[in-house]
């Protein structure tokens, strides 16, 4: 559109807002800057005519009628009860959602549009708390270069390929994979998809991908799940539990009050002189729970499952070379 026409859509429409009364087309043109310079007649009435189907285009509610029986052609106002936005009406999770949203967006070009927004809220009565959200950490970085070019390939539809890291590696391996979205994670982001090596679905961090991803393949080949959750995929829930293991530990009496909160006493018995419990722990990963309970040093004993046991004697047993106290074979 170009900025005369655009300029006199304008102005005809702050006129026609500031009027409660219909005005004529002749009225109008005496008005409104722009239709003056008409060549003639017949030029006003085809432009005149443009801009009110243009204005009807764009939803701009354009009464027609008269002021009175004695008017003898029609004239043309705009209700501002029509026009104008309605009561913006927010329930207190709602307004503390949109301050949360505005404090999310922290870099320059999208700042200034986010106060301009609550400003406009606060205007309109909606009382928008921001500190209700401070109990969510909004604070999300873009920084990795991966982000931009796989939201890229996430709205086109395109596969990618990257240089992945895995956890506690230093080598990268090439993956190919067919995006489905990005989405943050407790502060991190991840990639979804699926992976064409591995032929199934998984997440990829960004901020272990070296480079930047290239895309391969045409536009619209990727399409994702219409029932995927991206984000319960990140956060693990759509992995499906493990079977857990019931392991039992002797604790000595008044100690290890962190285990003790996870578990359930049926029993008391005595070990090698001191006072304690029997202690019955589900366990979903008994292996990675080895180092936790080995912390407790001797105040906590594992009884059962006898993998866990040794597991847990086996970190002692490393402890004891690692700090050269004597070689372990004692204990």
């Amino acid at each position: 559109m170009a900025t005369v026409r655009a300029e006199r859509l304008v102005n005809l429409v702050l006129c026609l807002l500031s009027t409660r009364q219909y005005l004529t087309a002749e009225r109008i043109r005496g008005i409104v800057p722009g239709y003056a310079d008409a060549p003639s007649d017949e030029a006003f009435y085809r432009t005149f005519e443009r801009d009110k189907a243009e204005l009807r285009d764009l939803g701009i509610p354009l009464e027609t009628g008269r002021n009175s029986m004695f008017d003898s052609v029609d004239g043309y106002r705009i209700a501002r009860r029509d026009y104008e936005l309605g009561d913006i009406a927010l329930e207190p999770d709602e307004a503390a959602a949109v301050a949360l949203a505005a404090r999310l967006w922290e870099s320059p070009e999208f700042a200034g549009a986010a106060r301009g927004a609550l400003r406009k809220l606060r205007a309109a009565g909606v009382d928008v708390d921001e500190h209700a959200s401070a109990v969510v950490e909004p604070k999300v970085r873009t920084s990795e270069s991966a982000f931009s070019p796989l939201l890229a390939a996430v709205q086109t539809g395109r596969a990618v390929v990257f240089d992945y890291r895995r956890p506690g590696s230093t080598e990268a391996y090439r993956r190919t994979v067919e995006p489905w979205g990005v989405v943050s994670w407790r502060g991190r982001w991840y990639v979804v998809g699926h992976d064409r090596d591995r032929q199934a679905r998984r997440c990829f961090r960004l901020s272990r991908i070296s480079g930047e991803p290239e895309v391969v393949g045409a536009a619209g080949q990727v399409h994702p799940p219409e029932d995927v959750d991206l984000l319960r995929i990140v956060a693990g829930e759509e992995r499906g539990t493990p079977p857990s293991t019931l392991a039992r530990l002797w604790v000595a009496h008044g100690r290890a009050h962190g285990l003790r909160r996870a578990a359930t006493v049926i029993d008391a018995r005595t070990w090698e002189g001191v006072d304690g419990e029997v202690l019955e722990l589900e366990l979903y990963y008994p292996d990675s729970a080895a180092g936790w309970i080995a912390g407790y040093g001797p105040d906590v004993v594992v009884l059962e499952p006898d993998t866990l046991r040794k597991a847990v004697h086996e970190t002692h047993l490393g402890v004891l070379r690692a700090t050269g106290i004597g070689s372990g074979s004692e204990v």
